[in-house]
């Protein structure tokens, strides 16, 4: 094991062998394996947005097979994905990728003002299938989001105690935050520092902009002079919101952008000290040749900040 995964591993002392195990399973996996970086592959937005959004723009994206073999030959740290997708292909492919179980998901069916996600797996799942991980979502700014931090709770106590890991998709979004806040620095920060409260080991954030959504957080980052100027000082930023960079805290790709854009995105990332990236769209979107070449490319920019 390398020095650096032995450095992450020590900054959850709270947590049993077999947790800090399949942490370091996924550190330790693929391509960017024992550099403290991770490339993810998530597959939950057949769900979240509908299998023809998602999966239309490349056909062979329908069946769950295709991103196990997807997630393998790039060489991801872990795929991620609901019960369905898990359940489907775990036997074909199982220990050849750590795998996380998302344990709750949302439909767009009713796209309400305040939105929640329905339990749709469990920690005893995540077992049966051979999983590393739980994830699951919290959305700070919901009229929901109390009752979504309390369920949070109780799962994470569940699978540390079943030695899993936990990785939380933190997505500001409710009637009380505009489409623009969303995505500003302090709230993503504060969403950073949520989940890491609520025992988060790998956290799943958007990249911030740079609008400062509450007032009261603004002049704070006016009188002190926290530098957000830069994609890169937002990233840093938001990495210090959770504990000081102590937590894993990876970057979400988004929707389907066009290779440049998301490259910049990529090494802004890993300048501001990201620890990585979760690419579903911008992967599974695209042609599986075009997918692996850019994966590969993603994988290199992050193992380049590491020499």
């Amino acid at each position: 094991m390398t020095q650096r995964v032995k450095e992450i591993l020590g900054w959850y002392g709270g947590d049993n062998p077999g947790t800090l195990t399949n942490l370091a399973r996924m550190l330790n996996h693929g391509k960017l394996g024992g550099t403290g970086k991770m490339v993810i592959l998530p597959v939950d937005q057949g769900f979240e947005h509908g299998p023809a959004r998602s999966f239309g723009p490349n056909p062979p994206a329908y069946d769950p097979a295709y991103h196990f073999q997807l997630a393998i030959e790039a060489g991801c740290s872990a795929y991620a994905a609901p019960l369905g997708f898990i359940e489907a292909a775990a036997r074909d492919y199982a220990g050849d990728i750590p795998l996380i179980l998302k344990l709750n998901d949302h439909d767009v069916l009713n796209d309400e003002a305040d939105p929640d996600q329905a339990l749709t797996g469990s920690v005893q799942d995540a077992l049966r299938l051979g999983c590393s991980a739980i994830g699951f979502t919290i959305y700070p700014g919901s009229a929901h989001r109390l009752e979504m931090y309390g369920e949070i709770r109780a799962r994470a106590e569940e699978a540390k105690r079943n030695g899993l890991a936990v990785v939380i998709w933190s997505y500001p979004r409710g009637s009380s935050i505009s489409k623009e806040g969303e995505t500003a620095v302090d709230v993503i920060g504060y969403a950073a520092h949520i989940a890491a409260q609520l025992g988060a080991h790998i956290i799943k954030v958007k990249v911030p902009a740079s609008f400062i959504l509450q007032a009261a957080a603004k002049k704070v980052y006016e009188s002190t002079g926290i530098p957000i100027s830069t994609p890169t000082e937002r990233v840093r930023h938001v990495v210090q919101c959770a504990f000081g960079g102590k937590r894993i805290v990876i970057f979400s790709g988004g929707a389907l952008e066009g290779e440049d854009a998301l490259l910049q995105e990529v090494t802004a990332i890993r300048d501001g000290g990201g620890f990585g990236s979760i690419i579903g769209r911008n992967s599974f979107q695209r042609p599986k040749k075009e997918a692996l070449r850019l994966l590969g490319t993603i994988m290199e920019i992050y193992a380049a900040g590491e020499k």
